[in-house]
C-alpha cells in the first residue's frame, strides 16, 4: 500500500483587529515547546505548561520575575505579537527598543498608513485638525461606553464646554489645557458616582491604604493595558510612535499615548473606580478589563478611528 503524504499547513494568524488574547504574566518562563509558545509558572521549566495561542494574541506583558527565550520571542514576532516588559501589575513598562513595546520585526510591514500619516504630520494645519478630531472622537467613545456599560451620563455642561473649547482652540497648548480640564471633570464625575470622596489622581501611587489609593493603582495598571492596545494598532498599521498629535514631540512613544487616550476615559477609568469601590483586587480588575476590551472590540474601534484620520 502506498504511503499517503499528509500536508501540514501552518495555522493562519487571526486578523489583528479580531484577536482575543492579551497576557500579563508574573514569575513565569515563556518558551517554545514544539510549535507552541507556552509559559511555566515555575521558571525552572517544571510543572504544568500553559499555552499562549500566538496566532490569536495581540500583546504579552511580562511582569516581575518573568523571562522569555529567544525561540519564544522569535515565534511571537512571527505572529505579530508585541511583547512588553513591565513592573508589578503591568506598570511601568520597561522597553529600551521602542520605549513602549518590543515590536515584531518585519520587512513587509505596510507602508501606506505611515506615508499618509507623515504627509499629515508635516502639514501643521492638517495635524492640528487631526488633533481636534481625535479629541472629539474621545468624547463620543466615552459618552457611548459610559451610558451603555455603566449607566453613567456625562454632565452636559462639561461635554459642551470641552467641545466648544476644542472648536475655538488656535494651538495645541490650548487643546491640552482644555483636555486637562476635561480629565478633572471625568475624575470628579466618577468619584461622585462611586462615592470615593477623597480621590486625587496620583500616578505611581504605591500605597493601598484607601479606596482612592486603590483607584490610582488600578488606573496605572489599566493605562498600560490601553497602551498595549494602542501600540498593537500602530505597529500593525506601520505608523511610528514618534509622530504624535497632542503629546510632546520629544517623547518617542507619544502617539501611543494619544491613541490610548481614546479608550482610557471610556473603559479604564470607570472600571477602576467601580472595582476599587467594591474592594476587588488589581488582578480581578485586569482580568475584567481585558475581557471587556475583547467584548467591546476595542482593537476594531481603534483601527477604524486611526484609519479615519488618514483616509
Amino acid at each position: 500500500m502506498a504511503m499517503q503524504t499528509v500536508s501540514r499547513k501552518k495555522p493562519l494568524a487571526v486578523m489583528m483587529s479580531a484577536r482575543a488574547n492579551v497576557f500579563y504574566l508574573q514569575y513565569a518562563k515563556v518558551c517554545q515547546d514544539g510549535d507552541r509558545v507556552v509559559y511555566w509558572v515555575n521558571d525552572d521549566g517544571t510543572g504544568k505548561a500553559f499555552n499562549i495561542p500566538d496566532k490569536n494574541t495581540a500583546f504579552v506583558m511580562l511582569g516581575k520575575g518573568t523571562s522569555i527565550t529567544d525561540a519564544a520571542a522569535r515565534k511571537l514576532a512571527e505572529s505579530g505579537v508585541l511583547v512588553g516588559f513591565c513592573g508589578n501589575g503591568g506598570s511601568p513598562l520597561f522597553s529600551t527598543v521602542s520605549h513602549v513595546f518590543l515590536e515584531p520585526h518585519s520587512e513587509y510591514r505596510p507602508t501606506e498608513y505611515m506615508q499618509r500619516w507623515v504627509k499629515l504630520w508635516f502639514d501643521e494645519s492638517a495635524r492640528f485638525a487631526a488633533a481636534k478630531i481625535i479629541l472629539i472622537e474621545r468624547i463620543g467613545i466615552t459618552k457611548n461606553f459610559w451610558v451603555s456599560l455603566h449607566g453613567i451620563e456625562i454632565p452636559l455642561q462639561m461635554e459642551e464646554r470641552f467641545k466648544s473649547r476644542i472648536e475655538t482652540a488656535s494651538n495645541t497648548t490650548e487643546l491640552l489645557t482644555s483636555e486637562a480640564e476635561w480629565a478633572k471633570g471625568v475624575y470628579a464625575t466618577l468619584a461622585r458616582k462611586y462615592k470615593i470622596s477623597d480621590f486625587t489622581r496620583q500616578e505611581g501611587k504605591g500605597s493601598v491604604a484607601s479606596n482612592s489609593d486603590a483607584v490610582n493603582g488600578m488606573i496605572d495598571h489599566g493605562n498600560y493595558i490601553a497602551y498595549g492596545y494602542a501600540a498593537t494598532v500602530l505597529t500593525t498599521l506601520g505608523i511610528s510612535y514618534a509622530l504624535p498629535l497632542l503629546h510632546g514631540k520629544t517623547r518617542r512613544g507619544a502617539l501611543v499615548f494619544d491613541v490610548a487616550d481614546l479608550i482610557k476615559d471610556a473603559v479604564v477609568l470607570p472600571m477602576a473606580f467601580k472595582f476599587a469601590a467594591k474592594g476587588e483586587s488589581d488582578q480581578e480588575f485586569r482580568y475584567a478589563l481585558i475581557d471587556l476590551c475583547w467584548e467591546q472590540r476595542i482593537l476594531d474601534l481603534l483601527f477604524e478611528t486611526i484609519k479615519k484620520l488618514v483616509p
